[in-house]
């Protein structure tokens, strides 16, 4: 085998092709203001509204309750913040006069999980963490027993972007939909490898990212339920409707809007899905028999995300292994989703009472091969023994 293997999609996955010739004339030709009214302007809002109708199809939802965002950091940021400050402005939340009240689980991504603790901090929200078991699923039941008659928002994802457990998003966004409380789904881990339908789902709000779905970095976007207005957290203009200020970043919508397409034809998500997991069971057939390795997350495949493999190794810290793999060719990842830089024990491992500190994730994507995963199979137990060895 000649090359690396890159094995962290989940992280960011390779531009696709039909991406990036779309952008191309984008970027090379069509410069101007979307927001524009001379001819080229509206060339440019022509290429913007077909990018977000090709979101929109893919995700189930209709064009205009897309909002483009630059990250799903910002989607996420923007969907607490707006909740928390329409409910202030309703006068508390609940229409009570209490501190607006904020609910999330614990294995939710620090961009969700900041957001509220900064909502706090900044204007006295109330927020109430809700554990998991030891496979990263949250009971309903426990998201139902926190909702207040303050309870402005609760925020679930829809599967784990560490360890890929889905959640039981249905019945939460119904219990909350009883009373009247708002629900944002954090959707950027499972878009563009589960089916996802916003109509469906049935939430008020949902986050969703293109960089891990084959799109450019720089465009992601914010689904607002029709009906629904919430304050825009960047502020500044009226683009988007009004609902997030700043000129839009037209190239990486399209480019986002052109892989949404792609994965949109007829069959091609589920078929997708169906190599990755393929690929996922590959390594986890073979790393199974290394000893003092664990898998975590559902110990059903069928419950986790099809592309994503978390891995527990007992005996060493994470980074030399990263390192032994690296070395080795293969790019895998550890700790914490944006905490890599400083290789964080894993705030999700630890709501899952597992071990935080020993993680690796595994995770393929569109452009992924079975030499990829054979790559990494033969290093990992290379690298184990060898730092095993060390330490004995």
């Amino acid at each position: 085998m000649t090359g690396r293997a890159y094995l962290d999609h989940a992280s960011s996955t390779p531009l696709r092709p039909a991406a990036l010739e779309a952008m191309l004339p984008i970027l090379a030709d069509h410069h101007a203001d979307p927001g524009r009214v001379h001819t080229e302007g509206r060339v440019t809002r022509v290429a913007l509204e077909q990018a977000r109708e090709q979101v929109a199809a893919l995700l189930g939802a209709r064009p205009r309750e897309v909002v483009f965002t630059s990250s799903g950091t910002e989607a996420a940021n923007a969907a607490v913040w707006g909740a928390v400050e329409r409910a202030r402005a309703a006068g508390g939340g609940g229409g009570t006069h209490g501190a607006v009240h904020v609910v999330a689980t614990a294995v939710e991504h620090s961009a969700v999980l900041d957001a509220c603790r900064r909502a706090a901090t900044t204007v006295g929200a109330e927020v109430t963490v809700v554990g998991v078991d030891g496979s990263g699923r949250v009971d309903p039941a426990a998201v139902a027993a926190a909702l207040r008659p303050s309870t402005a928002l609760v925020n679930v994802q829809l599967a784990n972007h560490e360890v890929g457990t889905i959640q039981p998003v249905a019945p939460i966004v119904d219990a909350a939909r009883e009373r009247g409380v708002a629900v944002h789904v954090d959707a950027c881990a499972a878009a563009g490898h589960l089916p996802l339908s916003f109509a469906e789902l049935g939430a008020d709000l949902c986050s969703v990212t293109g960089h891990k779905l084959g799109g450019p970095k720089g465009a992601a976007a914010l689904l607002i339920r029709r009906g629904l207005r919430i304050p825009p957290l960047v502020v500044g203009g009226a683009q988007e409707r009004a609902r997030r200020g700043g000129i839009e970043d037209v190239a990486a919508a399209v480019g986002f809007g052109a892989a949404a397409a792609e994965l949109g034809a007829a069959g091609r998500l589920e078929a997708e899905a169906r190599a990755a997991a393929e690929l996922v069971a590959r390594a986890e057939s073979a790393v199974r028999a290394v000893d003092g390795i664990h898998v975590y997350g559902d110990p059903d495949p069928g419950g986790r995300l099809p592309h994503l493999l978390c891995l527990g190794v007992e005996g060493v810290e994470a980074e030399p292994v990263l390192l032994g793999l690296d070395q080795r060719g293969v790019a895998v990842h550890s700790g914490s989703s944006c905490s890599s830089e400083a290789l964080e024990p894993s705030p999700v491992l630890t709501a899952m009472g597992v071990d935080a500190d020993h993680s690796l994730r595994l995770s393929v994507g569109w452009d992924s091969t079975p030499a990829d995963v054979e790559r990494f199979t033969a290093a990992l137990p290379e690298v184990v023994a060898g730092l095993r060895s060390l330490r004995a």
